[in-house]
C-alpha cells in the first residue's frame, strides 16, 4: 500500500498550554509529547472560526464558513458539496468517523427547538458530508452524552449506547474500526472527541472522577490569572479531560503498533478552537450561551496542531504561524491530491520543510455568533475589528467594520492592555487594517470599511 493512513485526532476546546510540549508543567500529555518529539509541532497554530459548528465545516470542505452559509453553530453542511470525504473516497480511502459531527441540524437561536432536529437522532446519509462507511456519531455529543455514558448512532442508524468515561468509549469505538480493518484500502479515520470541551446542560467541565484531586496542584496560564473568569474552579476538571484525551490517544497508538499499521500512519493531532473561561467577551450578547471561545483572543485561537508520520518526522518544531485552515488541503496532500485553489489554506508539509520564503507569516479568523468580527494575526501584533451594527448570529459578514483592539504581542503577549486607540499605534492599525482588509476581501470576494478609531 503506497498511500499512508491518516488518523484525525480531534479534540474540542483545548488550548494549547494544556499539553507538556506546549510547555505544561503537569504530567497531562506524555503520549502526545513523544509523538511531537518523533514528528512535528507547530508553535504557533491558529483556528480560522473558533466556534464549534463553522470550524467543523471549514474542516470538511476546505472552505471559509461564510461561503458555504456555515458561519454560526445550527447550520447544517450543504448537502449539494464536495467534501473533504468525497476526494478522499475517490483517491482510494476508507473514510471512518466516530464521535461529534455537529453539522447536520438546523437552528434558528439556542431557546427555541432545532428547525431540523439530528440532534439526538440519527443523522441520515444525505447529511453526513460524504461519510459511506464506519459512522459511530452523534450530531450534537454534549446532546446526547454526558461526561459519564450516553449514545452515538451507527451507520445503519441503530442507536449505539455507552457506559463509562465518554472519551474512553468514543475511542472504544474507533478501536472497533481498526480491529475490523483488513487493510484493502487506506483509511481515513476521524476521532471527534468532545472533551474537554464544557457539558452544556451542566455548565461545567467534566473530567474523570477524582481530577479536582489529582490536578489540584495547577498553574493557571498567565491570561487566566489576570483575567480571572471561572478558570480557578474549572481549571483541574478541564485538565483531567485533556489527559483522558492523552490516555486513549496512546491506545489508539498501541493498537496500530499492534496491527502494523503505525509506521504507514500519519497521525495529525489538532483542536477547533481554545478557551478562555468566561475572560473574554463579557459585555457581549452571547445569544443564550455560555461563552468560553467567541473571541479573537489567542487564548480563543490558538490550538496544537501536531503531525507525526510518514512525510512529518524528526521532532521539528516549527515557528512560523499557521492556521488550521490548512488542514483539509493538508490532508488530501498526503492522499497524493493537489487540491489547488479549490480548497483554501497550504499544504503544512511545505512549512514543516522549511519552505516558506513565498508566504505572509500572519493568520486570518472570523468570528461570529457573540459579534461578527475579523482578525489577523502576526507574529508582533494581534488586531481585531467588529461589525457594530451587525447580529453575530444572524449575519456572517458586514460592509463595515470598526476597530476592536490591538495588543503588541511582544511588549503584551497575554494580551492584557489594548491599544487600538493609542495614537502612538496609528501607523501600525493603519498598516494592520490594510493587510486584514486584503485577507477579506481574498477570503470573502468583498473589501469592506474599516472604520479606524
Amino acid at each position: 500500500m503506497d498511500k499512508p493512513n491518516i488518523l484525525f485526532y480531534f479534540t474540542d476546546q483545548q488550548r494549547a498550554d494544556t499539553l507538556g510540549c506546549y510547555g505544561q508543567k503537569l504530567d497531562i500529555s506524555p503520549n502526545l509529547d513523544r509523538l511531537a518529539a518523533e514528528g512535528v509541532l507547530f508553535e504557533n497554530a491558529f483556528t480560522a472560526q473558533p466556534v464549534c459548528g463553522p470550524c467543523r465545516a471549514l474542516f470538511q470542505t476546505g472552505r471559509y464558513p461564510t461561503e458555504i452559509n456555515c458561519c454560526r453553530n445550527g447550520q447544517p453542511l450543504p448537502e449539494d458539496i464536495k467534501t473533504l470525504a468525497d476526494y478522499m473516497e475517490e483517491e482510494g480511502y476508507d473514510n471512518a468517523y466516530v464521535g461529534k459531527w455537529h453539522l447536520a441540524s438546523y437552528r434558528e437561536n439556542y431557546t427555541d427547538p432545532p428547525v431540523i432536529d439530528y440532534e439526538t437522532s440519527a443523522i441520515p446519509q444525505s447529511r453526513r458530508g460524504g461519510y459511506r462507511g464506519f459512522w459511530r456519531v452523534s450530531d450534537v455529543l454534549e446532546a446526547t452524552s454526558h461526561g459519564y455514558d450516553g449514545y452515538v448512532f451507527d451507520e445503519n442508524m441503530q442507536k449505539r449506547e455507552f457506559k463509562g468515561y465518554r472519551a474512553d468509549c468514543i475511542t472504544d469505538f474507533a478501536m472497533e474500526y481498526l480491529d475490523q480493518y483488513k487493510g484493502e484500502k487506506p483509511f481515513f479515520l476521524t476521532i471527534s472527541h468532545i472533551e474537554p470541551h464544557h457539558q452544556n446542560d451542566r455548565g461545567r467541565y467534566e473530567g474523570p472522577e477524582g481530577s479536582k484531586e489529582r490536578f489540584a496542584n495547577y498553574d493557571l496560564p498567565e491570561d487566566l490569572k489576570a483575567l480571572g473568569g471561572n478558570a480557578g474552579e474549572m481549571y483541574p476538571d478541564y485538565l483531567g479531560c485533556c489527559k483522558s484525551l492523552d490516555d486513549n490517544l496512546g491506545r489508539v497508538i498501541g493498537k496500530l503498533k499492534e496491527k502494523g499499521l503505525y509506521d504507514n500512519t500519519v497521525i495529525v493531532y489538532a483542536s477547533d478552537h481554545g478557551s478562555h473561561f468566561k475572560t473574554r467577551n463579557k459585555d457581549e450578547h452571547l445569544t443564550g450561551a455560555d461563552d468560553y471561545k467567541r473571541s479573537c483572543h489567542d487564548s480563543s485561537l490558538k490550538v496544537p496542531l501536531v503531525i507525526k508520520g510518514p512525510g512529518f518526522r524528526g521532532g521539528k518544531r516549527v515557528r512560523d504561524l499557521v492556521s488550521t485552515a490548512s488542514l483539509p488541503k493538508t490532508f488530501l496532500a498526503m492522499a497524493g491530491l493537489d487540491i489547488g485553489n479549490r480548497m483554501i489554506g497550504e499544504n503544512l508539509k511545505e512549512i514543516a520543510d522549511g519552505n516558506t520564503a513565498h508566504r505572509a507569516n500572519r493568520i486570518f479568523a472570523q468570528i461570529s455568533e457573540s459579534r461578527t468580527g475579523r482578525c489577523i494575526r502576526t507574529e508582533d501584533y494581534l488586531y481585531s475589528v467588529y461589525a457594530p451594527d451587525s447580529d453575530g448570529w444572524q449575519e456572517g459578514s458586514s460592509s463595515c467594520y470598526e476597530e476592536d483592539f490591538l495588543y503588541d504581542l511582544k511588549k503584551d503577549p497575554y494580551e492584557l492592555e489594548n491599544l487600538v486607540y493609542d495614537p502612538e499605534y496609528k501607523k501600525i492599525r493603519e498598516e494592520l487594517s490594510g493587510q486584514l482588509l486584503d485577507e477579506i476581501e481574498k477570503a470573502e470576494g468583498v473589501r469592506p470599511v474599516i472604520r479606524l478609531g
